[in-house]
């Protein structure tokens, strides 16, 4: 596992001449290997983002995808980077430039869309922070792999194949490491957990809606700390 990425508010962005030798020294892998479980977090109220986000990070869970699908989100990032400094919280559902732009302003410290093109690659390349394109086909993992990206978000992963399918391309294409997200839960996480190419999962089973609106932080701590105790096979790590 990477040593847990510095507390310290995420560089500006850089030149795309600097994007290289920094994405060599802070890597998506970083992110990956800092538990079994990204939780997927959409924020409604920017005023639970803080309190949320501790539960999170006190039930194991450090590394935080806040998604760019509601107006709070910006707001969120910004509470979290500055009040939660144990948390390494980052942007979802990212796909424009201008999104880019906007949320590592805010203090995301990586960035993750749900698919891709070769000018939001350019932008998150040039960001200055880690980021996990989202792939569904071969094809796309391919010309991922061309532009020398191997992290990479599987998504929709249920609906794209599920765990058969990223076995099946586990061997023609072992360099790739995948996040899946999309449809999966405590039970199912495990059997991805168990595949040789998934570094971690995404997901938000420890957000149950009823949980979040209630403020009940302590519930989600506890279903955080049982997803941070996940591994292949379901057994605790």
């Amino acid at each position: 596992m990477s040593s847990p990425l510095p507390s310290a508010p995420p560089p500006p962005p850089v030149p795309a001449s600097a994007a290289i030798a920094t994405a060599a020294a802070f890597p998506a892998s970083s992110v990956l290997d800092l538990a079994p479980v990204i939780p997927v977090v959409v924020v409604e109220d920017a005023a639970d983002a803080v309190p949320l986000a501790r539960a999170l990070v006190a039930g194991g869970l450090p590394a935080i995808e806040v998604t760019l699908r509601t107006p709070a989100a910006p707001d969120a990032l910004r509470a979290l980077a500055a009040e939660v400094p144990d948390a390494v919280v980052g942007a979802g559902t990212v796909i424009t430039p201008e999104q880019v732009r906007e949320v590592v302003a805010a203090g995301a410290r990586f960035l993750v869309s749900p698919g891709w093109t070769d000018v939001l690659l350019e932008s998150m390349r040039t960001s200055g922070v880690p980021f996990l394109p989202g792939v569904s086909t071969v094809s796309e993992v391919v010309a991922l792999l061309e532009r020398g990206v191997r992290e990479m978000k599987f998504f929709p992963a249920l609906a794209a194949g599920g765990t058969p399918y990223l076995k099946a391309i586990a061997g023609p294409l072992p360099q790739a490491r995948f996040c899946p997200t999309g449809g999966i839960g405590p039970d199912s996480a495990p059997d991805y957990l168990a595949l040789p190419n998934v570094a971690c999962v995404g997901g938000s089973w420890m957000l149950p809606a009823d949980a979040v609106a209630a403020r009940d932080w302590a519930r989600i701590e506890r279903l955080a700390r049982a997803a941070a105790g996940l591994s292949a096979g379901g057994t605790s790590r």
